[in-house]
C-alpha cells in the first residue's frame, strides 16, 4: 500500500491490481479472485446507487448467510460511500428489528430466502435482492468519481453490539481507522500471498475485519470455515488440514472448545503458524495446551473493544505461563494509545489498578443515531486540554505491568463488594477453570439474593462441598461461590461468546 488511501474500497482496487486472479476468499458455495471480488462489488455498487438512497450517512444493512455474498455486498457498499452494517442470518429476527429500528437504513441487502423473512417479519424497508444486484453493469466512471470526493473520516462500517441493557449500540467506524488497522497487520504479522486464514468469525463480530482486509492488504487468503464444523473438532481438524490454513483468528471460546475435545494430541496441523485470540479472557490450562501442540507457532493474545477497529492492544505470548498468572493484553497498536486512569482522572503508575482508556485513529466515531450514550462513553482525554482528543472509557479495570504490557483484571461491572470484601469475579473464574473435568467456567452476581452464581461446563458429576473445598484452597472464603450450577454446555452468542444473559435469565432472575 504505497499510496495513501481515503477509502476501504480502495483496497479492493490495490488488491485487484496486485493479485488479479489469485484466489482471494472461498466458502461452501465456492471461491473468487481479487479480480473478480472487485468486479461484483462495483457492479453491486451501480445498482445499489440506482435503487437506494446511497451516501456518506446513508447505511446499507447486509441480511445474508455467512458467504462471499456477503463480503461482496460489504465493498460494493463502501463503494457507493455507504456505511455496511454485518446482519448475517445467525442474528434472531428481533435483534435485526431493534437494530433497524435505530439504524433506518436506506436498504437491506438480501436474497430470497432472506426477503421472504423479513417481509413476514413485517420490516419496513427497501429490500435488495443480491443476484438481482450484480447482473447489473458497473458504472466505473461514476464509482471513481465518487472515491475521488471521498473522505477517511466517512463511516466504513456500523457494527452493532449489545451494552449491559441488552440494547443493540451502532458503533460507527471510519475509513482511515480501518485503513490504519489493515497497514498494522501487514507491517506486524508476517501474513503473505502464501497465507491462509481460516474464519471463524461472524460478520456482525468485528473479529470479521481482520480476516477480510487483512487478505486484501496482503494477497493473502481467507476460507470461511463453515459453522457447523465448530461443533465436532475431528472433522473441523480434517477441513484445516484439507484447506492448509495456516493463519486463525478465533475467540477463546472456540479455542477452550478444541482443547477440551482432546483432538489437539490427536492430530496435526501441519501449516498452522500464527495463532491469534480475542474477546475473551483465554484460560492458562487451555491456552498450554494450545502451545504445547504447536510449539513453533507464534500465539498472540488481542485486545480491543467493538468501539475500536477491532485491535488495541497485543501481546506476543513468548512462554507457557503458570496456573494462577495473569496474561497480559500488552500494548498498544501503530496509532492507537492506552491510558489507565484512577477514579480522579489521574494517571496510575505502574502497579495500580485504573480504567482503561483507548484513543487512536482506531477509535469510533461514536454510537450510531445515540448522541447521548455516544457523549458518555466518548470523553475527552483528561490530560489534555489543549485541543480535541477523545478516548474511549472501556470500562475494563486493568493495570500496567513493569514491562510496560497492559494487565487485564476484569470489568468494572464485574467487580462487585459483598459483605465489605471487594471481588474480582475474573479471579473465581481463573481458579474454577484450572481445576481438573471443568471445560469452561462463568461467575456472576446476583444483585437481588446477594449471591455469586458459578456456572461450570463439565461432564462430570460436581459436589458442590468438594468443589468449594478445592476453590479454598486459592481463594479466601470470602470469594467462595455460593451457587453453583453444572452444565453439559454452554449457550454462546452468534459471535461465539458465552451468553451471559441466557444464563442469567434462566438460573439467577427466577431464584
Amino acid at each position: 500500500m504505497d499510496r495513501l488511501y481515503t477509502s476501504a474500497a480502495e483496497l479492493v482496487d490495490f488488491a485487484a491490481q496486485s493479485y488479479g486472479e489469485k484466489i482471494a476468499f472461498s466458502d461452501v458455495y465456492g471461491e473468487i479472485s481479487f479480480a473478480d471480488l472487485q468486479t461484483q462489488s462495483r457492479k453491486l455498487a451501480t445498482a445499489l446507487m440506482e435503487k437506494a438512497e446511497t451516501g456518506r450517512m446513508m447505511p446499507v444493512m447486509v441480511y445474508l448467510p455467512k458467504s462471499i455474498k456477503s463480503i461482496v455486498s460489504f465493498m460494493g457498499s463502501m463503494y457507493a460511500q455507504s456505511p455496511f452494517v454485518p446482519m448475517d442470518y445467525a442474528v434472531p429476527m428481533a435483534r435485526f428489528i431493534s437494530t433497524a429500528k435505530n439504524l433506518c437504513p436506506t436498504a437491506v441487502i438480501t436474497d430470497s430466502e432472506g426477503k421472504d423473512r423479513l417481509k413476514e417479519a413485517g420490516i419496513d424497508v427497501t429490500i435488495l435482492v443480491y443476484d438481482e444486484l450484480i447482473a447489473r453493469d458497473a458504472d466505473n466512471i461514476k464509482i471513481d468519481r465518487m472515491l475521488n470526493t471521498s473522505t477517511d473520516l466517512d463511516s466504513a462500517y456500523i457494527m452493532y453490539t449489545s451494552g449491559s441493557t441488552g440494547t443493540p449500540k451502532g458503533v460507527t467506524i471510519s475509513h482511515r481507522a480501518v485503513l490504519d488497522y489493515a497497514k498494522w497487520l501487514s507491517d506486524t504479522f508476517e501474513i503473505t500471498p502464501e497465507s491462509i486464514i481460516g474464519m471463524q468469525s461472524a460478520f456482525h463480530f468485528d473479529n470479521c475485519i481482520f480476516d477480510m482486509f487483512a487478505t486484501l492488504l496482503t494477497g493473502s487468503k481467507t476460507v470461511i470455515i463453515p459453522e457447523v464444523l465448530f461443533m465436532y473438532p475431528e472433522k473441523l481438524f480434517d477441513f484445516l488440514s484439507e484447506e492448509k490454513i495456516s493463519i486463525i483468528f478465533w475467540v477463546p471460546t472456540v479455542m477452550i472448545s478444541v482443547a477440551n475435545s482432546g483432538i489437539l494430541t490427536e492430530k496435526k496441523l501441519d501449516d498452522l503458524k500464527l495463532i491469534l485470540f480475542a474477546g475473551e479472557v483465554m484460560p492458562i490450562k487451555q491456552l498450554n495446551q494450545w502451545i504445547e501442540s504447536y510449539p513453533d507457532a507464534t500465539f498472540v493474545n488481542m485486545y480491543g473493544p467493538t468501539e475500536a477497529t477491532d485491535i488495541v492492544l497485543y501481546y506476543v505470548i513468548d512462554r507457557k505461563f503458570s496456573t494462577g498468572e495473569t496474561l497480559p493484553i500488552g500494548k498498544p497498536c501503530a496509532n492507537m494509545k492506552a491510558l489507565i486512569l484512577d477514579e480522579d482522572k489521574k494517571l496510575c503508575p505502574k502497579g495500580k489498578q485504573g480504567e482503561l482508556y483507548i484513543g487512536g485513529s482506531g477509535i469510533s466515531m461514536g454510537y450510531w443515531n445515540a448522541p447521548e450514550i455516544t457523549a458518555n462513553a466518548f470523553v475527552q482525554n483528561p490530560l489534555n486540554t489543549r485541543y480535541r482528543d477523545r478516548l474511549y472509557r472501556t470500562g475494563d479495570l486493568v493495570y500496567m505491568a513493569e514491562d510496560g504490557n497492559i494487565m487485564f483484571l476484569g470489568r468494572a461491572d464485574s467487580q462487585i463488594k459483598l459483605r465489605g470484601n471487594r471481588i474480582e469475579l475474573g479471579d473465581i473464574e481463573a481458579a474454577a477453570s484450572a481445576m481438573d473435568n471443568i471445560k469452561n467456567c462463568c461467575a456472576m452476581f446476583s444483585q437481588k439474593t446477594e449471591e455469586i452464581f458459578l456456572f461450570l461446563e463439565t461432564d462430570s458429576e460436581i459436589v458442590p462441598r468438594k468443589f468449594n473445598m478445592a476453590l479454598k484452597k486459592t481463594l479466601p472464603a470470602y470469594m467462595i461461590p455460593q451457587r453453583l450450577v453444572t452444565l453439559n454446555s454452554f449457550p454462546h452468542t452468534p459471535s461465539g461468546k458465552i451468553d451471559r444473559q441466557t444464563l442469567k435469565k434462566q438460573y439467577m432472575e427466577e431464584n
